[in-house]
């Protein structure tokens, strides 16, 4: 955790006319960190900067973060406790897999069990701290309000940011071949998307692909800026070696 100096200073630099960016490679916090003392400076009591019983396995748990942000949901119980569920496609046996192995890495001690829906199955736990481990839940769609990650998950994504990546990508991402002709020559290259309506969410992904040295671009559907896109040739290989296609 960062001290009250160490943030007023960081603010300090933003005060004076220093981009973002700058500012973050001088002093080695993420943006995400300085963007959320710009709304809060102020540490959060320490009951919410820890989960109830903290993630079995922390990189899991930045892959599991990644998957609920984008396909992911929290509901209660009606004799109390929560529903986690994650939404994931029929057509990728693997990324069914991958999911329900990571709730049982986060949660070894909660039960995972698959729910058959039209075209999609839900992964699904049940169990009393879900929505400690994931504060970002709320009512209504993720994108109608405010998605900021607390101090202890920014320092998981941190210190695992291609888990964090790898669930974005396998929940609301892909990677595609895309094509064009030149001198009447057709050429094929691939690239990979991220697809997500909440700005907050877009610029979680956006700000942790700058930290691993990915180039990216924001490409809009009609006026809404919706899509992250990854084409550059390397970036593709690096993100080729740490993601992959979902299977």
């Amino acid at each position: 955790m960062y001290d009250m100096d160490t943030r007023k200073r960081t603010l300090e630099l933003l005060r004076s006319g220093r981009s973002m960016n700058s500012v973050s490679k001088e002093t080695g916090i993420s943006r995400a960190a300085i963007r959320a003392w710009q709304v809060r400076i102020e540490p959060r009591p320490r009951v919410e900067q820890t989960p109830c019983s903290g993630p079995g396995d922390p990189a899991a748990y930045a892959y599991l973060l990644g998957l609920y942000l984008g396909d992911g949901c929290i509901s209660p119980h009606p004799r109390g406790g929560h529903y986690l569920r994650i939404a994931c496609a029929d057509a990728w046996p693997g990324l069914i897999e991958q999911c329900r192995a990571a709730i049982l890495a986060v949660r070894p001690s909660d039960k995972v069990y698959v729910l058959q829906r039209q075209g999609c199955v839900n992964v699904t736990s049940y169990g009393r701290h879900w929505t400690c481990m994931f504060p970002q839940h709320g009512p209504g769609k993720k994108h109608d309000r405010r998605i900021a990650l607390e101090e202890w998950q920014q320092q998981i994504v941190d210190a695992h940011p291609w888990e964090f990546i790898r669930g974005l990508i396998h929940s609301d991402g892909c990677r595609i071949t895309n094509w064009t002709v030149r001198n009447g020559k057709r050429y094929e290259y691939p690239r990979y998307f991220f697809t997500n309506k909440s700005d907050d969410i877009r610029r979680l992904c956006t700000d942790t692909l700058t930290q691993v040295g990915v180039q990216w671009t924001i490409l809009a559907r009609g006026s809404d800026p919706l899509n992250v896109s990854i084409a550059r040739k390397a970036s593709v290989a690096l993100m080729d070696a740490h993601i992959g296609p979902k299977y």
